[in-house]
């Protein structure tokens, strides 16, 4: 099944590295916080390096 991601909104900064790095997995909201649109993305390759590079910790991989 690969992998499944998660975010976690209450710890979100906005900073909009997931947006940038996997904008096809996630997107921010009108006030910036982190949408995943993609939660069982087939490339997890650029998935991976945006919750490598959240600056806030909000985001995970289920394997």
């Amino acid at each position: 099944m690969g992998v499944q991601v998660h975010a976690d909104r209450d710890v979100c900064i906005g900073a909009g590295m997931c947006v940038l790095t996997a904008g096809d997995v996630f997107d921010q909201d009108d006030d910036g916080i982190v949408v995943v649109l993609d939660e069982h993305p087939s490339d997890a390759g650029d998935a991976r390096s945006a919750v490598a590079n959240c600056p806030s910790g909000a985001l995970s991989l289920e394997e």
